[in-house]
């Protein structure tokens, strides 16, 4: 086995992580949207719930994609159109992302005092969820 073909392959394994994170990240996004309907949420707050965290997903999916699409074009033939390609496929992908960030949390990423990824923009949904089966606990009549 040569060293492209290994690196091909690790290619394609980013490639199917990228895609699976944004399969999981939906299979979240649901459970999140149903548990905060079971709450009692309006449908308007579950859609809300389920929007950001799959824009979250899709956040991390690109950026696991663009790591594959790095590891592909740097262990192939090197040429100018392969540079094109993944110059490309970079800048639409950073245009997703940014696309994302922004119908998220509202405002440029550059704007924000923190910088996060799309993980931890997933893990923060987790929390709030949590968070507020806590309260809907704490809440509910004994």
């Amino acid at each position: 086995m040569q060293i492209e073909d290994a690196f091909t392959a690790v290619a394609i394994g980013f490639e199917a992580l990228g895609a699976g994170a944004i399969v999981v990240g939906l299979a979240i996004a649901v459970v999140l949207g149903v548990r905060s309907l079971r709450r009692g949420e309006s449908g308007r707050k579950a859609f809300a719930v389920v929007r950001n965290a799959l824009g979250s997903a899709i956040l991390l999916g690109l950026e696991i994609l663009v790591a594959a699409d790095l590891i592909r074009t740097i262990t192939s033939k090197p040429s100018i159109e392969s540079a094109l390609v993944l110059g490309l496929i970079v800048l639409i992908r950073t245009v997703l992302s940014i696309s994302i960030q922004i119908e998220i949390e509202g405002v440029v990423p550059w704007r924000r005092a923190l910088l996060r990824s799309g993980g931890s923009m997933l893990a923060d949904a987790i929390d709030r969820d949590r968070q507020a089966t806590d309260q809907h606990a704490e809440d509910s009549p004994k």
